[in-house]
């Protein structure tokens, strides 16, 4: 089954017969069969037909309308899916299946981070780098077992503070000078890419979450409340580096942003203007729109290791016995 992003803007999604049509004018940029259709996720300027909104909910196929940020506006879903009892299973996970799940994310999220630094020292052999490798093994390898959240969550943060103290050292534009980690607000134009994206990508996932029918305010390594959706938060940890931080690397390595035009700094911080803004999300939609192979050696665009990861953890929430597995980079 397939998931139709809609990232160009201003287009438009018609129907013919039972084919899906995204057209910009008289351009057709792609064609998919209905039948074969999962979800469908509109970003910022772009339209849909009555007929096809029609079509989807007799299919059951849910729409959701985003911001270019991924911010989602809301949704559109048959009458039949507010009635699912998906909410109430997650609530009776119970306290050793969500540490297993929470000792998971975490895992994944440092492996995935030694990965990215790992490839970065093949090019540039730093003795800084190698002592946080180690580390971030000996972490990940604690975090496995973890006996509770809070001991838990301290290898987390032990771990991305290693990671951040050798992040700048993969940085080669001199203009972009990174020391650390901060976040509220963020002190350089290095942490305001980081912030900026992981709001991205963390706008995405809450998405998906809703669109899959699970309570993103009920999770396993983050509390939620009403203002936090706790789950978005788990499901982002595995894709941290990944995604963002290999994004923010290869536009300030290959000069794509600009430090002085990209950037403006108010309210104690440092924040992308509306050009840094466009360049990032130029990027960003661009790298999830890349296509990779699967282990069935199916090719599909990185929007869907998002998607496959949110069923992966409904799956689980169905089925604590078949525990859920991190997104791993090799």
């Amino acid at each position: 089954m397939q998931t139709l992003y809609v990232s160009e803007q201003n287009c438009y999604v018609c129907l013919q017969k039972e084919t899906l049509l995204v057209k910009q004018g008289d351009t057709v940029y792609i064609e998919v069969q209905l039948p074969l259709l999962e979800q469908i996720l509109i970003f910022g300027q772009s339209q849909i037909t009555t007929q096809v909104i029609r079509a989807c909910l007799w299919r059951d196929i849910p729409i959701a309308y985003l911001s270019r940020m991924g911010y989602c506006y809301g949704r559109i879903l048959p009458i039949s899916r507010g009635y699912r009892q998906l909410s109430r299973y997650q609530q009776q996970l119970s306290p050793i299946d969500r540490l297993i799940t929470a000792r998971e994310i975490v895992k994944g999220k440092l492996k995935n981070s030694r990965v990215l630094l790992r490839r970065q020292q093949k090019k540039r052999d730093l003795e800084l780098i190698e002592r946080v490798l180690d580390s971030l093994d000996y972490l990940a390898t604690q975090a496995a077992t973890a006996d509770n959240l809070e001991r838990l969550r301290g290898f987390e943060g032990a771990g991305a503070a290693q990671y951040f103290s050798a992040f700048g050292e993969c940085l080669t534009n001199s203009d972009f000078v990174f020391s650390g980690r901060s976040r509220r607000p963020p002190g350089n134009p290095v942490n305001a890419m980081l912030s900026f994206g992981y709001q991205v990508l963390w706008n995405h996932l809450l998405a998906l979450i809703e669109i899959q029918g699970l309570d993103p305010y009920y999770a396993c390594l983050h509390q939620g409340n009403d203002g936090h959706a706790a789950l978005a938060s788990d499901l982002i940890e595995e894709f941290r580096a990944p995604l963002v931080d290999s994004l923010v690397m290869w536009l300030i390595n290959r000069k794509i942003m600009d430090v002085k035009d990209d950037f403006e700094f108010k309210n104690g911080g440092c924040y992308l203007n509306n050009l840094g803004r466009k360049k990032f999300l130029r990027g960003f939609l661009q790298r999830m729109t890349e296509e990779i192979k699967t282990d069935q050696e199916i090719k599909q665009p990185k929007w869907d290791l998002l998607t496959q990861q949110v069923k992966a953890f409904k799956q689980f929430v169905y089925n604590p016995s078949h525990h859920y597995k991190s997104y791993r980079i090799d």
